[in-house]
C-alpha cells in the first residue's frame, strides 16, 4: 500500500506518521471493498482496479473528509461511484456460457466461440473477498453472495439496484444508511430492493437466493464431503460414481468458450469423448467463490502433470449442479497460488 503514498504528486502533504496511520486505516477495509466491487462488477481484476482507484481517491481527498459518517461508509461511497463509472463505460454485462445461448451436443467440434475475458463472470479467491471467521449466518450469506451463479444473476440488475441489493441483503446496511450513500430516499431504496429481488428470483438458483438471505444451512462438512467425493471420482475417472453426484439439471461449461452441455448423461458423454484427455488428472483443492473448487492438472507425456483449468463447482448442498472450468491457467493459477506443474 506504500504505492498510495507516492501515487500522485497532487496528493495532499501528509507527515510520515499521519501517512502511515491513514494507509493502515484504508488498508483495513481493502478485503471487504474488494468483495463489494467484485459483486458489482463480476470481474476479479476489475474489482482490484476499482478498489485501488477508491484508495487513491480517498488518499487525495482525505483533507475534505469531515467525519460526518464513518471512514468505512465514506469509502463505500467512493467505491460505489468508481464502480458506477466502470459500469457506465462497459459495453456489455459479464455473463456465463449458459446465459448466451442453448446447450450444445457433447461433440468435439462444438466448442463454440472463444470470447475475451471481459465477457465472463470471473472466479475470485475467497480470502480476497470474504471476511474472516465470524457469525456463521453472516459467513453463509457472504459465501452465497460470491457464488458464480449469484454474481452472474446480479449482472442483470441495473447498477443502482445491484448496489442496493448488495448493501441491504448481503452487507445488512439499514435503508436510511443506503439512502444517504446513494443520495436518494428510503422509499427509493426500498422500491429498488423490491425490483431487484423480483429480478433475482427469476435468475438466481434457489439455493443461492435462500442462503444469500441466511435462510439455509451454512456451508461446512457437507460441502467438504461432496468435494472429496467428486475429486475422488474425477481422479479415478469413474464416470458412474461421478454422474451419481450430479443433479439432473447439472451443467458443464468452459470459459472462454461459449459451449455448455446439460444433464448427467451429456456430461458423461463429454468427459468420455472430447474431454477424454482429462483422464489421469490430479486435483489441488482451493477456495473460490465460496464454492467447491480445485486446480486441475492433466498428465504430461513428458512426465508429471501440467495445468489445465481452474474448476469451480456449483452445488445445491447435496449434489453438484454446475462444473465451470476456467481454461486460462496463466491468469488463474497464479492468482490462486497454484503450482506451475505437479511432478
Amino acid at each position: 500500500m506504500t504505492q498510495l503514498a507516492n501515487a500522485s504528486a497532487d496528493a495532499r502533504p501528509v507527515a510520515p506518521a499521519a501517512g502511515d496511520e491513514l494507509t493502515s486505516a484504508l488498508e483495513a477495509h481493502r478485503r471487504e471493498l474488494t468483495g463489494f466491487c467484485y459483486r458489482l462488477l463480476g470481474g476479479a481484476f476489475d474489482a482490484d482496479d476499482a478498489v485501488q482507484e477508491t484508495m487513491l481517491r480517498a488518499w487525495r481527498s482525505y483533507d475534505r473528509f469531515e467525519g460526518r459518517s464513518s471512514l468505512r461508509t465514506w469509502l463505500y461511497r467512493i467505491a460505489t461511484n468508481v464502480c458506477f463509472d466502470q459500469l457506465g463505460s462497459s459495453r456489455a454485462r459479464r455473463e456465463r456460457p449458459m446465459g448466451l445461448g442453448p446447450s450444445s451436443a457433447p461433440v468435439e467440434e462444438n466448442f463454440g466461440d472463444s470470447l475475451p475475458e471481459e465477457a465472463w463472470v470471473e472466479p475470485v479467491p475467497d480470502n480476497q473477498v470474504l471476511p474472516g471467521p465470524g457469525d456463521p449466518a453472516d459467513t453463509a450469506v457472504a459465501r452465497e453472495s460470491v457464488r458464480l451463479a449469484f454474481v452472474a444473476a446480479l449482472q442483470h440488475l441495473p447498477a443502482r439496484q445491484r448496489a442496493v441489493l448488495i448493501l441491504r441483503e448481503v452487507l445488512r446496511w439499514p435503508a436510511a444508511e443506503v439512502a444517504t450513500l446513494l443520495d436518494t430516499t428510503v422509499a427509493s431504496v426500498n422500491s429498488a430492493l423490491q425490483r431487484a429481488r423480483a429480478t433475482l428470483a427469476e435468475r438466481a438458483p434457489d439455493r443461492g437466493e435462500a442462503r444469500a438471505r441466511g435462510e439455509g444451512p451454512a456451508s461446512g462438512s457437507e460441502d467438504n464431503l461432496l468435494l472429496e467425493q467428486y475429486v475422488d471420482a474425477f481422479e479415478r475417472y469413474d464416470m458412474d460414481a461421478l454422474v451419481r453426484l450430479l443433479h439432473d439439471d447439472a451443467v458443464l461449461n468452459m470459459p472462454p468458450y461459449t459451449m455448455w452441455v446439460q444433464g448427467p448423461e451429456r456430461i458423461r458423454a463429454w468427459m468420455t469423448g472430447p474431454g477424454a484427455g482429462c483422464e489421469g488428472s490430479r486435483c489441488v483443492p482451493v477456495q473460490a467463490n465460496g464454492s467447491l473448487a480445485f486446480g486441475q492438472y492433466r498428465p504430461d507425456p513428458a512426465g508429471g502433470h501440467v495445468p489445465w483449468g481452474l474448476v469451480v463447482l456449483d452445488d445445491d448442498g447435496e449434489q453438484v449442479t454446475g462444473i465451470t472450468t476456467f481454461l486460462d491457467t496463466a491468469t488463474w493459477f497464479g492468482r490462486f497460488g497454484l503450482p506451475e506443474r505437479l511432478d
